[in-house]
């Protein structure tokens, strides 16, 4: 097994207000899946993905990274690993220029100069935002903002790509670009959606989420065809 994977272990999380939002999640996820985290609002899908890189820790049960629990002392490591992208670009960009915002996180990891250089140009590139990058990120349209938040992330080199609904309020072009930027990642990518056919057209696994809990976990085409059956 790739020591690139991501696992749950009876993951429970209540919040601060007493709600139990996991109650005894489980699964594995190998590297190079690219699996859809299938439910309805509340689910608990983002509460997941807030778990994958440690936003979130775990009230018991353990997630583990590439061999890592993720704990508040392995939270720098976890986080070069796990790249997360939020479902609103806005919550990723913050800095004057997209150049800034896609170098912060390798600036943040402690790399040089030319290093940083070369991870943002690459990020950019990948995310055909070549042309922005001394934009301010405040002027770019949905699409855009979206591209550059991927590119935050891809700056940092990670092997777990999670998302939270990405083509969420896209227009059909800024859909296909960032189906397309999904599609070329090859490492592990777990997408939270609402969207059966970006499930079918982008994963090969779905993991069904209901009241905190894995109901379904199989082959993304019978797994979607049962979940919308269901809903």
């Amino acid at each position: 097994m790739s020591h690139h994977f991501l696992r749950f272990t009876d993951v429970h999380y209540s919040y601060p207000d007493g709600y139990e939002a996991l109650r005894g999640v489980d699964f594995l996820i190998t590297h190079g899946e690219k699996v859809a985290l299938l439910g309805l609002n509340g689910a608990g899908k983002s509460t997941i993905l807030l778990h994958s890189n440690g936003l979130l820790l775990p009230t018991s049960g353990e997630v583990n990274v590439g061999g890592i629990p993720v704990t508040k002392k392995t939270l720098s490591v976890v986080r070069q690993s796990v790249g997360m992208v939020f479902q609103n670009a806005d919550d990723q960009l913050f800095m004057p220029t997209v150049e800034e915002d896609v170098a912060f996180g390798p600036l943040n990891m402690g790399l040089e100069g030319d290093e940083v250089e070369r991870r943002v140009a690459m990020a950019l590139d990948r995310v055909g935002a070549s042309d922005l990058r001394k934009r301010s990120p405040l002027r770019l349209s949905g699409g855009q903002k979206k591209r550059v938040a991927i590119a935050t992330v891809l700056s940092m080199e990670p092997s777990i790509l999670v998302l939270d609904e990405p083509t969420a309020e896209l227009d059909l072009e800024a859909r296909r670009q960032v189906c397309g930027i999904v599609s070329a990642f090859q490492h592990t990518c777990v997408i939270a959606t609402h969207d059966m056919d970006l499930a079918r057209q982008l994963c090969d696994r779905a993991i069904v989420i209901t009241d905190g809990r894995v109901t379904d976990d199989g082959p993304v085409g019978p797994v979607t065809a049962a979940f919308e059956q269901s809903v």
